[in-house]
C-alpha cells in the first residue's frame, strides 16, 4: 500500500513542476474542461454517488452541481485571486517597496469522507488545482468508485500529466498518503482520524487543513415561526440520514412553544419516506456500524424517560435489499451489507 502511495506522490511531483510553470489562463482552460467533463457525466455520477452512499437521486444531484460550481469558480477566478500585488513594507522599511507573490506548495494530499464523496474533497482539489499543484486524492474506502470515476475525467482532459491522481485503500492508505512526503495535507473526517493525520504530518512539518466533525444545535425561541422551523428542523436532522456534519443533532426549544413544536415535527416526521428507492426522502446509513450507535442513542433516551414519538428502537434495522445482485452489481456483498443498513 505504502509503495503504491508513493510511486503516486513521485508522479505527482513531476507533473506539479509542469502544471505549476502554466500560464494561469492555460490551468484556467484545462480545468474548464474538466468541469465539462463532468457535467457531461452528471447522471452517471449522481447514481454512482446514490449506490455507494445511499443517498436518493435528488441528493447525488444537488452534490454534484454544487461541485461544479465550486470548480467553476476557482478555474475563473483563481488568476485574479493569486496574482502579485503591492502590499505596505511598515514603518521600519518605509522607504521600500513590498510585494506580496504566491507559488504552489507542490503536491496537495486529500483525503476525503464518505457522506459527501464529491463535493467536499473537490473543495480541496479545485482550489490546490486552480492555485497551480497536483493532486493526490485517497477517497473513503466506502467510496472508491466516486474517486476513480473523478480520475478518469481527469485523464480524459490530460492523459499524459498526473496532475490529478487517486489511489484508493483504508485507512493504511490515508496514513501512508500523509508520510509520503506531499507539501500539505487536507483531511475531512473524524476528530479521532484528524488526530492521526495531524500527528503523522508533524514528523514533517507537513501543513494540515482539518475539517472534523463536531456537535451542532438549533435554538427554537419562544417567537419563532414554528412551521418554519419544524421545516428547517426536519430537513436537517434526516437529510442524508443524519450524515452530515452540519446536521442537526439536538434542539433546544423554549418550554412555552415545547408542545407545538414538537407537534408540527411529529406531522413531518411521519410523512418522510426511508428506503433505497430512488425517490425516497432519505436513504439507508452508509456504514454498518453505524446501527448500533444510533441504537445506543435511542436507548439511552428512552431508558432516561424520553418518549418516541416516531419509530423507535424498532426501527433502526438491517433492511432487505430487494435487487437483484449479479457479479458487477456494486450492491454485492459485502458491500451489499453496507447498502441495506438503514433506519
Amino acid at each position: 500500500m505504502s509503495s503504491h502511495v508513493d510511486t503516486a506522490v513521485q508522479r505527482a511531483r513531476s507533473a506539479a513542476n509542469w502544471w505549476g510553470a502554466l500560464p494561469a489562463p492555460r490551468r484556467r482552460r484545462h480545468l474548464l474542461a474538466f468541469k465539462r467533463r463532468l457535467a457531461a457525466g452528471i447522471t452517471e455520477l449522481a447514481d454512482l454517488i446514490r449506490v455507494e452512499t445511499g443517498k436518493p437521486t435528488a441528493g447525488a444531484l444537488l452534490e454534484v452541481m454544487l461541485t461544479i460550481e465550486h470548480l467553476d469558480w476557482a478555474a475563473r477566478r483563481a488568476e485574479r485571486v493569486l496574482k502579485p500585488r503591492s502590499v505596505p513594507s511598515g514603518m521600519l522599511a518605509f522607504n521600500q517597496a513590498s510585494r506580496l507573490s504566491y507559488v504552489p506548495y507542490g503536491v496537495v494530499g486529500v483525503i476525503g469522507p464518505w457522506n459527501y464523496p464529491f463535493y467536499t474533497p473537490m473543495g480541496s482539489i479545485s482550489h490546490a488545482l486552480a492555485a497551480g499543484n497536483a493532486v493526490v486524492f485517497k477517497p473513503s474506502e466506502f467510496t472508491p468508485r466516486v474517486g476513480a470515476w473523478l480520475a478518469d475525467r481527469w485523464t480524459e482532459v490530460l492523459p499524459d500529466q498526473p496532475v490529478l491522481q487517486v489511489v484508493t485503500g483504508d485507512g493504511e492508505a490515508g496514513a501512508a498518503l500523509a508520510r509520503a512526503g506531499v507539501d500539505k495535507i487536507a483531511f475531512t473526517g473524524s476528530v479521532p482520524t484528524g488526530r492521526k493525520v495531524m500527528q503523522a504530518c508533524s514528523a514533517t512539518l507537513t501543513p494540515v487543513l482539518l475539517e472534523l466533525g463536531g456537535k451542532d444545535a438549533t435554538i427554537v425561541a419562544e417567537d419563532a415561526d414554528l412551521d418554519a422551523a419544524a421545516d428547517a428542523l426536519t430537513w436537517g436532522g434526516f437529510w442524508h440520514a443524519g450524515q452530515a456534519c452540519v446536521g442537526v443533532e439536538r434542539v433546544y426549544v423554549v418550554e412555552s412553544v415545547r408542545e407545538e413544536f414538537l407537534r408540527r415535527m411529529k406531522e413531518r416526521a411521519e410523512r418522510i419516506t426511508v428506503g433505497l428507492d430512488e425517490l425516497a426522502d432519505y436513504g439507508p446509513m452508509t456504514m454498518p456500524g453505524q446501527i448500533d450507535i444510533v441504537r445506543r442513542h435511542v436507548s439511552d433516551a428512552l431508558e432516561r424517560g424520553g418518549t418516541a414519538l416516531v419509530g423507535g428502537l424498532e426501527s433502526i434495522r438491517l433492511r432487505t435489499c430487494t435487487r437483484s445482485c449479479s457479479s458487477t452489481c456494486p450492491r454485492t456483498r459485502p458491500r451489499c451489507v453496507r447498502r441495506r443498513s438503514g433506519r
